[in-house]
Parts: C-alpha cells; sequence; structure tokens
C-alpha cells in the first residue's frame, strides 16, 4: 500500500513537523470467536448528531445508526459492550433519558446480532442534593430499565451518594438495598476521583484501605448477587490486593487504563478480566490479543497489547475525565463516524497537540483501517485550527 502524504503536526515549542503516516493498517477481520479465558467488555462511546440544534448543556443528541453501527463493530470481534458508561458521557452530556433510550436500543441490538451486553446503572437523573431515599429510589427506576432491556447491569459509583454519605454504613445500606432488590448477579462499579473529583471519598472514606474493606464487606454480604466488580482506579497494585480478596466466583474486571495488559495476564495468584474505555478504539486489536492468550501464551499477548500503552496513557493523561474526546476522535480518524463531534461539545475538551499526538501513536499501532483517511482527515482538522498542509 503506498503511504499517504505527509502530515504537518505541531511541533513542541512552535511551528511544525513533518510525519509520514503507516501505510498499512493492522488487518484484524471480524467474526473471529469471542475471548474465552477473558471476559472482555469495551466500554463504548456514543456518536452525537451534528445537526442538531442543541447547545451544550442542553438534551443530549444522539445519531442512533452511527451509535449502534459502532457496538455492532465491537460484537463482530467479539467482545462485549458496556453501555451508558463514563465512556459514554454519563454525567458529561448525555442525560438519563437520552441514557435510558441508549440502553433499550442497545440492549435490542445485542439480542438481535447475538452481542453481550451490560449496562450502566446510576443516579443521574437527580437534582442536586438528594437525601438517601431519593438515591435509592432513583438507582432502583435505572436498574429496572436495565433489567426490562435484558441487560446485565452494572451499579455505578453515584456522585448524589457521594455528597449525601455519612459514614460508610450509608454505602452499605444502599448498595445491600439494591443487591437485594437485583433479580441477576450485577458488577459493581468503583470509579475513582481522577475519572470524576467529585467521587472523591467513596465507600466513605478517603482513606483508600478503608474504603475497600467496606467495598469487600458489602461484596462479601452478598456474594450470590455480584458477578464482578470494575476497578478504576489506576494503581494495578490495589487492584491486584483487591483481586485476592475477593470471594471465589467473583470475578475483577480492571478499568485501569495504565496497566490492562499486566493485569488481565495475571499471576500465580490469578488475574483481571476487562471492562476499559481504551478498548474502544483497540477493539479489534484487544480482542486477537485475548484469543491469543487463550492458547495460553501470556508472551505473545503482552508483544500485542503492551505497545498500545503509550496510546492510553496519552488518552487518559491528565484531567483524564476528558479521554472521552480522544476515543471518540480516533473513531472518526479511523471511519467509524463521519465527524468529529461530540454531546456537550466535548470535541473542544483536548488541545490540538493532544490530539496530533493521539493520532500518531494510533496510526503508528496501525490501528486506522483506511490510513490515507486518516491523514486526509487529520490535516482537514489541522487546516481549521491554522496549520497549514
Amino acid at each position: 500500500m503506498t503511504r499517504p502524504l505527509q502530515v504537518l503536526l505541531p511541533a513542541e515549542g512552535g511551528g511544525t513537523r513533518a510525519y509520514t503516516p503507516r501505510g498499512e493498517p493492522l488487518r484484524i477481520a471480524a467474526g473471529g470467536p469471542t475471548p474465552t479465558s477473558r471476559t472482555v467488555f469495551s466500554a463504548a462511546h456514543v456518536v452525537a448528531d451534528p445537526f442538531a440544534d442543541v447547545s451544550p448543556d442542553g438534551p443530549a443528541a444522539v445519531d442512533w445508526d452511527a451509535t449502534l453501527a459502532f457496538r455492532r463493530h465491537l460484537w463482530s470481534h467479539g467482545l462485549g459492550v458496556a453501555e451508558a458508561m463514563d465512556t459514554a458521557q454519563r454525567g458529561m452530556g448525555l442525560d438519563w433519558p437520552c441514557a435510558a433510550e441508549l440502553i433499550r436500543r442497545s440492549a435490542a441490538e445485542a439480542k438481535a446480532v447475538g452481542g453481550r451486553i451490560a449496562c450502566g446503572v446510576g443516579t443521574d437523573q437527580l437534582p442536586s442534593p438528594a437525601k438517601l431515599p431519593q438515591i435509592v429510589q432513583a438507582y432502583e427506576e435505572q436498574l429496572a430499565v436495565v433489567e426490562a432491556a435484558g441487560a446485565q447491569p452494572i451499579l455505578m459509583a453515584s456522585r448524589a451518594l457521594a455528597a449525601a454519605a455519612t459514614s460508610p454504613d450509608d454505602y452499605a445500606e444502599t448498595y445491600g438495598h439494591l443487591l437485594r432488590q437485583a433479580s441477576e448477579p450485577v458488577i459493581l462499579h468503583w470509579l475513582g476521583p481522577m475519572f470524576d473529583p467529585a467521587l472523591a471519598g467513596y465507600w466513605g472514606s478517603a482513606d483508600l484501605d478503608a474504603a475497600t474493606d467496606t467495598f469487600l464487606d458489602v461484596i462479601a454480604a452478598h456474594p450470590d448477587k455480584v458477578d464482578g466488580i470494575k476497578i478504576s482506579l489506576l494503581d494495578a497494585d490495589r487492584e491486584v490486593a483487591l483481586r485476592r480478596r475477593l470471594p471465589q466466583g467473583v470475578r475483577c474486571y480492571t478499568g485501569d487504563d495504565f496497566h490492562y495488559p499486566e493485569l488481565i495476564a495475571g499471576d500465580g495468584h490469578g488475574f483481571s478480566h476487562a471492562l476499559l474505555g481504551v478498548f474502544d478504539p483497540l477493539g479489534p486489536l484487544a480482542a486477537e490479543a485475548v484469543r491469543v492468550l487463550d492458547t495460553g501464551d501470556a508472551q505473545a499477548f503482552r508483544a500485542l497489547l503492551d505497545p498500545t500503552v503509550a496510546l492510553s496513557r496519552h488518552l487518559f493523561e491528565n484531567p483524564t475525565r476528558h479521554y472521552k474526546t480522544g476515543v471518540v476522535f480516533l473513531a472518526w480518524l479511523a471511519g467509524h463516524q463521519t465527524h468529529f463531534t461530540m454531546v456537550g461539545g466535548l470535541q473542544s475538551a483536548r488541545s490540538l497537540p493532544h490530539l496530533a499526538r493521539a493520532y500518531e501513536l494510533a496510526d503508528g499501532l496501525g490501528l486506522f483501517p483506511d490510513p490515507a483517511l486518516a491523514a486526509s482527515r487529520m490535516r482537514s482538522l489541522l487546516t481549521v485550527h491554522g496549520v497549514p498542509q
């Protein structure tokens, strides 16, 4: 394949530097078997409707066809979809009415194509501040929507609960009530403050050791209602220590976008499954890597996945909560959508140099099915920003 023309990227300190894109993409055909040694979810982004006349703080407007097409892309590679999660901009542009519609549509699509799906259950329909009974009721409302759609629930961390709780007991009582209500085992989600500053002190303490103890107490009291836990603290040692303390049969799903290769590979005591936002742009490559791991070849698995960490660390650099901008940007360059627009106007949340480096790293990995299209779209963005091509 002929290499695309050079792209002039912003240079550190000003000016431009020439980058020659990779000519040959990484070719991983859809239709491969679902990984078996690990359960792997990609937390998927939503595609905004660029023609909707909405303000950044107004109701979300979603391009449903493109959003569902992207989920079919992930399912076609054997990945599960974690729906209406942080990657889908819950609490950052995606409101609850739109999230509920997303859950219903995606769950129906999953049933139609035989894809695995789990969906976020939260309290983002509540006004602020809210009292504990209101928080429980809000969780119950969303849990009912997810269960009625036939999807597995993921009980997400709640900003409202973080603000209203006065002790670890408030968390234990809230989650205990919800777990008793759930008809099937759920995934519990611990999202750290690097992803959402409003979640600082979750589980009743800023001391992570004390918070971990409360979290584990909740699980131990209801092991039959907890399929697994998703940990998004970007602390590999803490995740390993926590997963070794889980009751038998309760899975650990890594949400660590900095250390996922070693956490998924595991050690002599166990391993993590995966529920990751970075598997949105890495979907085909991630699925292929885990299929290699299915054969028992951990070294080849690491050889495939380790080179992706530089891109992931770049996308999730501070402020981490804006990683969604890079994820959607890469989906546009890869041809999964026709525009670089986000709900809430968050396409402006990352700088041009940040996006340019994301392009360079992703292209180097061969993530773009059509490198020439990606280069053309990158040049168009640069031109709009005043970088001559």
